[in-house]
């Protein structure tokens, strides 16, 4: 979360008393509002299956390739799986409460009564897959590599913690700038934890087909690379009784197929070689399954309700690029953006309109004028929310539907004009500069032609010419990390508990950084103001008001277009699989799938 402006260092007391943390109880859990859902001696989490079977294979297609075994660097097109399979954390996330952990690699967390450290005790009986113990090396050295050589937001978050140290022989204290960041002892105890004393920086930092030694329930047992990944099950895994694990990790083998082509990866699924399938597009959602499995009940297309917000998809406007430095520019390319004919015509009505960055939750800002708590802390940015978003009144641009969209473009025109744009026989250029309107839309599949295609027309006829280029995935990936486009498709996915994501994303100083995922260029001391007082809040309520006080300054800086979102999770899958009964708030989760008996 938001870098404080209190120092924090081990002080000496009149130069000879050394400082020492208020220390709380050490607890096996912690949320980061209000007290955990499960108490201590839980027997499971209540959407998973306690007694659901081990056993079989579960295989997914993933779109793209991959060219690196190490997600936790920038370097590379990751493989999947890794994180969720093979690398754990300190501590286990709940999926069905907003951000609460609990014990994992370390059985207790202690947070200091005022709040500047955090000690975490491992459990003794925790493992590498290698059979060797998890010690407090472990743990310290897989921080400072992170905090190195890792991505940015692992550097951004452990940049804030100027001390880790040993305590007794189970423990390991991290000590904070401040005592600002209230998610800060949360995001240590999601840290990834792998055999990082058996590697120097440079071999951590480095593509590598080699898998990290990591403590998961799954190793990697087969590569295929750019192709496929198979994680087998490790059935001498040392977690597999812990409350956090029960239920969960079923499947003997989980595979990862990798292709180029979307159209082949649905026809994959549709003749039994992938088993399931999360589907984002409606149009196939409403028409690509009506197959004879589908009818006879071999495959079964189910809708699963997810209790996060929405987030955010979008075409992100990079506003380091000239082009889009106006805002009313990209005020007038969102205006132009036709949502009600898109939805009619390419996905069957089923989208919903995307109109905040914490769409389909409490957090957005949409339809609640600012309180007084947000109207103070927007106070010293009286420039940053244009009234409308302040009073939370704020109407996307409608159409009918009908493609014609004069008033839109009429609107748009007028935002062009004032910002110094002038009509050229067809071409829309800079009066000043006679530098055309034109900018390359980036994509990284052939899935995304469809919509990109179709609002480069709707530009058309204002004499702006955008064009689109499909690239393959390590090239997108390259050009993603050095923000080498002009615009993008991306969705920046949510949950109820925004946090140190949220600097990553919009902060001043991860604008020029590589491989942030600040693809906008952000750079807004009222963003990073509101970031810093989500990240303080002491109260649900400033919490709330502070994350609707960061939407409505992210709205009105026109950003993005906006698009949309589906409002339940579309999944088909073939009907040898199982799930629990309870579908948690984050919507469906394949860790709790299981092949059923015969």
């Amino acid at each position: 979360m938001p870098f404080g402006k209190f120092s924090l260092f081990a002080a000496l007391i009149f130069g000879t008393l050394a400082y020492h943390p208020a220390v709380a109880a050490p607890q096996p859990s912690i949320a980061l509002h209000g007290t955990a859902r499960y108490g201590d001696g839980f027997a499971a989490f209540s959407y998973v299956n306690p007694q659901a079977p081990k056993g079989g294979k579960l295989t997914l297609g993933v779109l793209g390739s991959f060219e690196n075994l190490n997600p936790l660097i920038v370097r590379g097109v990751p493989a999947s799986g890794v994180r969720e399979f093979a690398v754990e954390s300190l501590m286990a996330r709940s999926l069905d409460e907003p951000f609460t952990l609990y014990g994992l690699l370390a059985e207790t967390i202690d947070v200091a009564e005022d709040r500047k450290s955090v000690t975490f005790t491992l459990n003794p009986a925790a493992k590498f897959s290698d059979r060797q113990p998890v010690t407090q090396d472990d743990v310290i050295a897989s921080f400072e590599l992170l905090k190195t050589k890792g991505r940015p937001n692992h550097r951004t978050y452990f940049a804030k913690v100027p001390k880790v140290e040993k305590v007794g022989d189970r423990g390991i204290r991290f000590t904070f700038e401040d005592a600002d960041d209230r998610e800060l002892p949360l995001i240590l105890g999601v840290m990834p934890v792998f055999k990082a004393r058996a590697m120097t920086p440079e071999q951590f930092d480095s593509s590598t087909m080699t898998p990290l030694i990591g403590s998961g329930p799954y190793t990697v047992s087969r590569v295929d690379a750019g192709r496929s990944l198979t994680y087998a099950r490790d059935a001498d895994y040392w977690g597999k009784d812990l409350p956090v694990n029960r239920g969960r990790f079923n499947f003997d083998e989980i595979r990862f197929d990798y292709f180029r082509d979307a159209s082949v990866m649905l026809e994959a699924f549709r003749s039994g070689t992938l088993d399931l399938r999360l589907e984002e597009d409606p149009g196939r959602w409403a028409d690509a399954y009506n197959i004879p499995a589908v009818r006879d009940g071999r495959i079964i297309k189910a809708e699963f309700p997810i209790g996060l917000p929405a987030g955010m998809t979008a075409l992100v406007f990079n506003t380091r690029r000239a082009v889009f430095a106006d805002p009313r520019v990209r005020r007038a390319l969102m205006t132009l953006f036709d949502f009600e004919w898109t939805n009619r015509t390419l996905y069957n009505g089923l989208f919903k309109r995307t109109t905040s960055y914490f769409e389909r939750s409490y957090l957005a800002s949409t339809g609640h004028p600012a309180d007084a708590y947000e109207r103070q802390l927007l106070t010293p940015y009286p420039d940053a929310v244009r009234p409308e978003f302040l009073a939370g009144t704020y109407k996307f641009p409608e159409s009918d539907g009908g493609g014609g969209n004069r008033e839109n473009q009429k609107a748009a025109f007028k935002l062009l004009t004032e910002a110094g744009m002038v009509l050229k026989g067809d071409r829309l250029v800079d009066g000043k500069t006679g530098q055309p309107l034109t900018f390359e839309i980036l994509a990284n599949s052939n899935a995304q032609e469809a919509l990109l295609l179709s609002y480069t027309r709707s530009l058309a006829p204002l004499g702006i010419a955008a064009r689109v280029r499909v690239v393959d995935s390590a090239q997108y990936q390259e050009r993603l990390s050095s923000y080498d486009y002009d615009m993008i498709q991306n969705t920046w996915p949510s949950s109820l508990s925004p946090g140190n994501e949220q600097l990553f994303r919009w902060s001043a100083k991860t604008a020029d950084a590589q491989g942030s995922f600040n693809f906008a260029g952000v750079k807004n001391p009222a963003a990073d103001a509101m970031i810093n007082a989500m990240l303080a809040a002491e109260t649900e309520e400033n919490f709330i008001s502070s994350v609707r006080a960061l939407d409505r300054v992210l709205l009105s800086g026109d950003y993005v277009v906006p698009l949309f979102y589906t409002p339940r999770q579309w999944v088909a899958y073939w009907a040898k699989l199982k799930h629990p009964e309870k579908t948690p708030l984050f919507g469906y989760a394949v860790d709790t799938w299981w092949v059923e008996s015969k």
